[in-house]
């Protein structure tokens, strides 16, 4: 008897073993590329169309980089050094920034150990993003292989969610991701209309929202109160908004409706903000001059959307960008709602299809590139290949706005010759090597 619970506890020890290795081995597989070295020569790129992200193309550039920064863009091929690749038949693209992102703070929604979007509160703009970013997701790593090099993580939740940083997708820890920390606070403005109804329901109708006033007056003296604040009385909350005031903050204030559009712009003028974005923003057509006039750039909700309300145009989130940019609003295209995290890939395509509604391709361009930068105010780092600025771009075999021909052959970030492998990459050579025997 004795013998033979042995012989039970030595199996289901066995087992446990086999179980640990096996979960071991599984982790080791799935875990991202290991970050690139630094760039140890100069590199350059030659032959090939580059599209500069100013709206500028160069047939047959030359493109020189050295420690991590872009030192010659042009034609004169005497100027190539160092160690030279051929881009002839391909395309040069700066990486792609993808800005209002949860990258790397939620990985399996499912999952809440892995959920890191959130916070407990209403105010919360001490609420740094940053501090939770997993530089070792993949889904960050999943982003790569499309040309999305980088992004603004923001925070969700509350009234006011807190504070992004922007960051590129190569990196040990967030102290090595970072290009700008703690650039702006995000507002989630209050709604003057609300649905009724479980949320799985389609046609539930709307509601007008009889707290708006109040919610609107609450903001505007929480916010007045943390433009007077003194910093002798310790306020955690208040000093992470003196950034707003003084001017190295961005305010992000994520809106979609008309009133309410037009309802922050009188808070902007009423709280003298230099620095304001509106996310969402899905009727800023019908105050578009209104927004050019008060200097207001727009982060324009994920194109591949459907209309909201019964009487909008059913390409209304396909032509938005252009209509604004044609008003001379300073635009950029952001990717959040369902299943956000693993659609920020799609980044390049949102601005395809921009552009096949009516957007040059190369304003398209702008959209997810120096237009980004711009509103991120990271335009003297990122954003278009320009010499001094990062060597943070990519080489395509086809047009990188278009889903069927953009492969990337080679992407850098900041001079580092990145790594394009993902587990979906794996994935698809596993099984295409299944099939193909």
């Amino acid at each position: 008897m004795n013998s033979t619970i042995h012989t039970n506890k030595m199996k289901n020890f066995s087992n446990t073993i086999q179980i640990l290795i096996a979960l071991l081995i599984s982790i080791s597989t799935m875990a991202q590329q290991t970050p690139a070295p630094e760039q140890n020569e100069t590199i350059s790129i030659v032959g090939g169309t580059a599209h500069i992200g100013n709206g500028e193309v160069i047939e047959d550039a030359v493109i020189v980089f050295d420690n991590g920064k872009i030192t010659y863009v042009g034609t004169d091929k005497t100027q190539a050094k160092g160690k030279q690749i051929s881009a002839e038949n391909n395309h040069i693209y700066p990486g792609f920034i993808a800005p209002n992102a949860t990258l790397g703070l939620v990985e399996i929604d499912a999952v809440k150990a892995t959920d890191d979007e959130d916070e407990l509160g209403k105010m919360l703009p001490h609420v740094r993003s940053i501090i939770a970013y997993n530089t070792e997701s993949k889904i960050v790593e999943s982003m790569r292989p499309n040309g999305v090099l980088m992004g603004q993580i923001a925070p969700r939740g509350g009234r006011i969610s807190g504070t992004s940083s922007i960051v590129h997708f190569d990196a040990w820890n967030w102290e090595d991701a970072i290009i700008k920390e703690d650039d702006g606070i995000h507002l989630n403005w209050p709604s003057s209309f609300k649905r009724s109804g479980s949320w799985y329901d389609a046609e539930r109708p709307f509601e007008q929202n009889k707290k708006y006033d109040s919610e609107v007056e609450n903001l505007i003296t929480y916010f007045q109160n943390a433009k007077v604040y003194n910093s002798d009385e310790k306020d955690l909350e208040f000093e992470a908004m003196q950034g707003l005031f003084e001017g190295s903050k961005s305010l992000f204030v994520h809106v979609d409706g008309e009133k309410e559009i037009q309802d922050v712009i009188s808070f902007k003028k009423q709280m003298n903000f230099d620095q304001l974005t509106i996310v969402g923003a899905y009727q800023s057509h019908k105050l578009a001059k209104l927004l050019k006039s008060e200097n207001i750039s727009v982060l324009i909700q994920r194109v591949h959307s459907t209309p909201t309300f019964e009487d909008d145009d059913y390409d209304l989130p396909y032509k938005l960008p252009k209509i604004l940019h044609d008003a001379g609003v300073l635009v950029a295209l952001e990717g959040s709602g369902s299943m956000e995290r693993m659609n920020s890939r799609n980044l390049p395509f949102y601005a395809g299809t921009a552009a096949a509604f009516g957007l040059d391709k190369e304003i398209a361009l702008q959209m997810i590139t120096l237009n980004t930068a711009k509103i991120l105010g990271v335009d003297n780092q990122i954003g278009s290949l320009e010499v001094g600025k990062d060597a943070t771009l990519f080489i395509s075999e086809g047009d990188a706005l278009d889903m069927k021909t953009n492969k990337l052959i080679q992407a850098f970030i900041q001079g580092r010759n990145i790594s394009l492998e993902t587990h979906q990459t794996e994935l698809y050579q596993r099984y295409s090597d299944k099939y193909d025997d």
